[in-house]
């Protein structure tokens, strides 16, 4: 049987308030919920099927605590290889997102990140995939990591903005172009106050 340490005070409420937390990443916060649980007495299974994670995971985050503490519970620096894109290509990335397509002879009116990549893949020849862009784009602060994107697999980035029915129209003209109203559209009588 492996049980969470005797706790401090000040530790199991840390531990405690970081388990309930809704602002803390989802990953720091399931940890936190494990030693939380395990303190409360809870067995490793049903920890385990309590917070549906995988068997071993529950024994690894409470040796990781035991030895370390809350410090414990975050993620180990990675090694892997270096980034494979240059300077000059992420500098590409960049200056492409904040450009109009319109001005690049595209028949769009914003970038999408399907768009972007297509245009980066094809016409500047640098081999990108999708997630990568999306990175670099949350990295210099063009894009906001808990945008809807990961619920819908569709951007909605800052510079998306112009397409958006509350943004302003991509065609300044439009309300001419488009012409009156429709007659099958029925007018509301208007209430007095």
């Amino acid at each position: 049987m492996l049980w969470v340490r005797e706790m401090v005070p000040e530790e199991a409420e840390g531990i405690k308030r970081l388990a309930h937390a809704r602002t803390e990443g989802a990953r720091t916060v399931e940890r936190a919920r494990i030693i939380w649980l395990s303190s409360r007495g809870k067995r490793v299974s049903v920890i385990a099927e309590e917070l549906r994670v995988g068997k071993d995971t529950v024994p690894q985050w409470i040796k990781r605590f035991n030895e370390s503490g809350a410090e414990g519970l975050a993620d180990l620096p990675r090694s892997g290889a270096p980034p494979t894109y240059t300077p000059e290509q992420v500098g590409v990335v960049v200056a492409t997102s904040l450009t109009n397509p319109r001005t690049i002879d595209l028949p769009f009116a914003s970038w999408t990140l399907n768009r972007l990549t297509a245009y980066l893949n094809e016409e500047k020849a640098i081999p990108i995939k999708r997630s990568r862009v999306a990175e670099i784009l949350v990295a210099e602060g063009l894009r906001s990591p808990r945008l809807r994107e990961a619920v819908t697999g569709r951007c909605f980035a800052p510079w998306r903005k112009q397409e958006t029915w509350f943004g302003e129209r991509v065609d300044p003209e439009f309300a001419e172009k488009r012409g009156p109203s429709s007659g099958s559209t029925r007018s509301h009588p208007r209430i007095a106050s």
